[in-house]
Parts: structure tokens; sequence; C-alpha cells
């Protein structure tokens, strides 16, 4: 099949996923599901699971990871009307339905907990949540643990990137809740390493891009040889995500390499500062980005969705990420906003229209065909 790369830093590229690459993933996703319940369905009676798809099939996630093995095992898909995803809709369809899992990407989650329909549904159906496309913070996974009832702490949360034809990493379960930051460890077929520019592996602990291989990674893109060259290097794929393997072998990410700050000469993660700023109750949704700055080179800047309800100020925003981070972390430019951040059709944030720069592809305003 050809998909598309999300366009998150550049023009999509087309991805030449292959049978064997699929089937991989579909064998990665059973083992996860066999570890952590993902599927939510129950063997002792025979009951199916039932999920909620809320991102488009078009995705790599949607696609390989809940469709194929959902319909694989006999199990039942739920889809919500088509347009934005709504939170009300959302819960409604949950209740309704007797959905046993959902997930998709973390904003999903976050936006359900955010508008309250928790509290308006009843989700004592849902046994099992599963996300990925982009870092999830521990306080979102707090979250999530209090607003279900019946969860029984099975979330989990798997890395991957069209490339690898979804699962390349997961976690789930008790150590998703012992490492809530990580990505997980590599699925059965995988290899990570943390390398250097050059590709010399780095030790445990040290930041660096993460490289991946396996037999989902993809042979390479649609007549991009330029791309190829870049990208496959001796049977690895070069993510373009930074991160770093702890010493049991689970990976952080901790920023896109494109997204990295660069401020007086130190290397600032924008994933570390989102992640911390999450936390704050007020906080609705948040990305971090590089401004100008004529002495430091970049400066950082926070842009906010507030929270339904909430009114804070930039003053309780920055003591907020001052007691949590080092002073060169904390941003110096802040802008709070209602208008949910621009994203791509599969929920991944659009950076570049919030520098003023042009977005890859895909419009974003009332026009969108973006699901979130």
């Amino acid at each position: 099949g050809l998909f598309y790369t999300s366009g998150t830093t550049g023009r999509p590229k087309g991805s030449a996923n292959t049978h064997r690459n699929i089937i991989t993933n579909l064998m990665n996703f059973g083992v996860l599901n066999k570890a952590q319940g993902i599927a939510a369905g129950d063997e002792s009676t025979g009951e199916k699971a039932s999920y909620l798809c809320i991102i488009p099939l078009f995705h790599a996630t949607a696609n390989f990871t809940y469709m194929v093995p959902f319909m694989f095992a006999g199990h039942r898909l739920v889809f919500l009307p088509p347009g934005k995803f709504e939170a009300e809709s959302a819960g409604r369809l949950i209740e309704a339905e007797r959905v046993t899992a959902i997930g998709g990407v973390p904003t999903i989650m976050a936006r359900l907990i955010d508008s309250g329909v928790h509290e308006q549904f009843d989700l004592s159906s849902v046994t099992a949540i599963g996300y990925g496309g982009a870092p999830a913070s521990a306080a979102l996974l707090a979250k999530i643990n209090g607003a279900f009832p019946n969860l029984k702490k099975k979330v989990s949360t798997a890395y991957g990137l069209t490339e690898t034809s979804a699962i390349a990493t997961a976690t789930g379960g008790l150590d998703y809740q012992e490492h809530p930051s990580s990505v997980g460890q590599a699925s059965p077929v995988n290899e990570v390493k943390i390398a250097e520019f050059d590709g010399e592996p780095l030790p445990p602990g040290q930041t660096g891009e993460i490289w991946l291989k396996g037999p989902n990674v993809i042979p390479g893109y649609w007549r991009r040889p330029e791309a190829n060259a870049r990208s496959f290097v001796d049977g690895w794929f070069r993510t373009g995500d930074v991160g770093y393997v702890d010493d049991e072998g689970f990976v952080y990410i901790t920023d896109r390499a494109k997204d990295m700050v660069i401020r007086g000469g130190e290397n600032i993660y924008c994933v570390e500062i989102e992640s911390i700023l999450e936390g704050h109750p007020a906080v609705a949704e948040i990305a971090v980005i590089g401004v100008p700055h004529p002495e430091l080179g970049e400066e950082l800047k926070a842009i906010v969705v507030v929270s339904t309800g909430a009114a804070p100020t930039v003053a309780d925003l920055a003591e907020y990420a001052r007691e949590r981070l080092a002073d060169f972390k904390v941003p110096a430019h802040w802008e709070l906003r209602t208008d949910p951040l621009p994203r791509n059709p599969a929920g991944k944030v659009l950076k570049a229209p919030l520098r003023g720069e042009q977005a890859a592809v895909f419009a974003v305003g009332e026009e969108s065909d973006s699901a979130l």
C-alpha cells in the first residue's frame, strides 16, 4: 500500500508499505495485546472487543494498528460521524455502543477528559485505552486513570511512524505506570539504537537520533531517491526523532530533530517543556516553538490552549514552569488562546503555521479536513 507521511516537518512523502510490513505490525499488535489486553475483549466468555476509531483510516495508526488487527480477530469497529472530532459525540457513542477500547493520539484523550464527557456519559464499558502518534505526558496518564472507572490501568502507548508500519516500541500496564514518560521497549522484531549523526551508536542515557531496524520498516519512499539516501542507511531507518534509551531498554522521545530549539548554544527539547506544562490544570493543549532572538539565536515561546472554564495568567504559567524547569527552559514568550492548535488530519500539531510559516499541505481553519 502507498501511505503518506504526516507532513509535520515538510512535504509528505509516499511510504511504500509492503504486505510483509503490515503483517509484521499485526504480529507486534498481537504480542502487545496478549501482554496488556489493549483489545479489551473477554477470552473466557468469547466477548469481542469494540473499538472507537476516531482518527482517519489513511493514517498508519488507525489502519495498521487498529483496523487490520481488530478485523483479523473478528472484533468490532465503531466510527464517529464525518467531520471534526467532538467530545460529546464520542461520549454518546461510547455509552450507546458499549465501546470497550478507545485511543488514537494523546490529544483525543486530553480533549475527552477536558470536556467532562466522563461525567456526562456512562463510560464504564471502557476497559482499555491505547494511543500513539505523539508523546504523552505523565499528567495525561494520571488524568486517564482517574476518569475511567473500569480501566484497571490497562493503558498502553506505542511509538512508530508510517515508515515503520506503525508499532516499533510499545508499553502498557504496570510498565507504563512505572515509566509514564517512556514510549516503551522495542517490539520483538525491532532493533533500536540512539546514534550520532554519522550512525555511531551512543550508550544508554545519552541523547541522539532514534534509528530503527526490522521487517516492519519500509523499503523506501515512493520515487524519492534523495530522501531514501538520507533516511535509509544499511537497513536502518533514521527517524528524525531525538531521544535516549535507559538501562532497561525503555525508549524516551525528547523531540523532533527539526523542532529542537538552540538557545545561546543550549539544546532545548520542546517536548520536555510541553510535558511539564501539560500538568497545569488550566492547560488543555500546548506547543512550544523557537522564535528569533538577536543575541541568543532563539528564544522559547509557549502557545497554550486554555482549558474550558479556566482563566490562567501568564504569570501563573511561568511560575509553574519555573518551579519545575531550569531557568533557561522557561518560555520567555507566551500566547494564551481558546482556539485549538493547528493539526494535520491525523491529529499531529503543525508547528509551521505557529511560527508564521506555510503549513506542509494541510489547510488550517474551518475548511480543514483535520479530524481534530
